[in-house]
């Protein structure tokens, strides 16, 4: 049997080495349209490499696929994350833990993960082609012809398409040509464009656990805040952002962001904690004195704007601006307009329509002997390793697959 892999990214290099492995007498070839070979691997987690997440709840896992959850439920046990990890270690690459659950190889250095595959192709004879875009791929009896960018022609038994996800249509061309259908590439993961520079004057600040959520989607997300240049980042907006992508992308990017600092949805909890403080720190000044452990900085900020001198002590502090503080920390709205792609992790949600693919293996439907792993389905994940996680899955049942057809 000879099979294509066309892309060179993540998913492409786990197909390709893991039939070899199920199956050596197999030939594989793959093609990569560019002369990099595995390049979102050599940026994600900024130049590490986030291979999973440690998250171990089934539940929990899988809630951080915005999109293609409900498939990824059926096909996570396949091969789940303590599988990705136990593959690495067996080939060597010994990985870690972070506090927040990414998973990384020990060495911080995602070289270390684009050394292991090139390795392992070289040990099974995976022969790479760099620089090759495949252009069409035709069903002619039972066989797959492929068309190549410099006119060369092959054919091939099976075809794996793991182009990876686009920005625009045009990325899959070479899949609609199949008559599949493919929904609308949008950005995923993204940071929010703040119309008021006011708060971004706080630039760098983080704020431990803030409720955050869109007004027009009635997304929201409690996570770590970070402050920008250019608006609001961290944790908390990034897996919003992820959520409400679809809907942020009807509505142009034009939206109302309220920010819960404290995560105490009833503000009379709010009041009540601050006038305590007031009575037993009576002789303590106002501004500097930050409650519910927020940042000194945010704190003066909330200050200035209740012109609250920096003489004020509790003692005199009104109930008005104990409720107008309340306000502040409780509900702070701001108008956002557009996006910024976070760091190198550009995720598209988009992709290959689960309905047209063999859920047992991901084969095409519509054109047998053609099958689809990674981010060219339409499956995507949140920041954390999820989407690794997704085309270590896809691409292992893919191989298993076609290694024991």
């Amino acid at each position: 049997m000879k099979v294509a892999i066309i892309g060179g990214g993540a998913s492409g290099f786990f197909t390709a080495i893991n039939i070899k492995i199920e199956n050596p007498s197999i030939e594989v070839v793959l093609f990569e349209k560019t002369q990099k070979l595995l390049s979102k691997v050599k940026v994600s987690g900024g130049g590490r490499c986030n291979v999973t997440n440690a998250e171990r709840s089934f539940s929990e896992f899988t809630k951080s696929y915005p999109r293609g959850d409900k498939f990824f439920k059926k096909i996570y046990n396949f091969f789940k994350n303590e599988d990705i990890i136990a593959w690495f270690e067996d080939k060597g690459v010994q990985l870690k833990a972070e506090d927040d659950g990414r998973i990384f190889p020990v060495s911080d250095s995602s070289q270390t993960i684009i050394d292991c595959f090139l390795d392992l192709c070289d040990k099974y004879q995976i022969h790479i082609e760099r620089g090759l875009a495949c252009t069409e791929i035709k069903k002619v009896n039972d066989s797959l012809d492929l068309s190549f960018s410099n006119g060369h022609q092959e054919e091939f038994d099976r075809v794996v398409v793991c182009i990876g996800g686009g920005s625009s249509l045009p990325h899959y061309e070479l899949i609609k040509n199949l008559k599949h259908h493919v929904h609308e590439p949008i950005p995923s993961l993204f940071t929010f464009n703040l119309v008021d520079k006011e708060l971004t004057q706080l630039m760098g600040v983080a704020v431990k656990n803030a409720l955050v959520r869109v007004n027009q989607t009635q997304n929201e997300n409690v996570g770590d805040l970070l402050i920008t240049h250019w608006g609001l980042s961290g944790p908390a907006v990034i897996k919003l952002s992820a959520f409400a992508a679809q809907k942020l992308h009807d509505i142009d990017y034009v939206y109302d962001v309220r920010v819960n600092w404290v995560n105490i949805k009833n503000d009379q909890l709010v009041k009540d904690h601050m006038t305590q403080f007031k009575k037993d720190n009576h002789l303590k000044f106002v501004v500097k004195n930050p409650l519910f452990d927020l940042p000194s900085r945010l704190w003066e900020h909330f200050c200035i704007k209740l012109e609250i001198p920096e003489t004020l002590k509790w003692a005199e502090t009104p109930a008005k601006t104990i409720n107008r503080m309340a306000e502040l920390l409780t509900n702070s709205t701001f108008k956002a307009k557009g996006k910024t792609t976070f760091k190198e992790e550009f995720v598209t949600c988009g992709g290959v329509d689960l309905n047209e693919l063999e859920p047992e293996s991901l084969e095409s439907k519509l054109v047998p002997g053609v099958y689809f792993a990674g981010e060219v389905v339409n499956i995507d994940g949140v920041t954390g390793g999820f989407n690794f996680q997704n085309a270590w899955t896809t691409a292992f049942m893919v191989a298993t697959s076609i290694a024991n057809d």
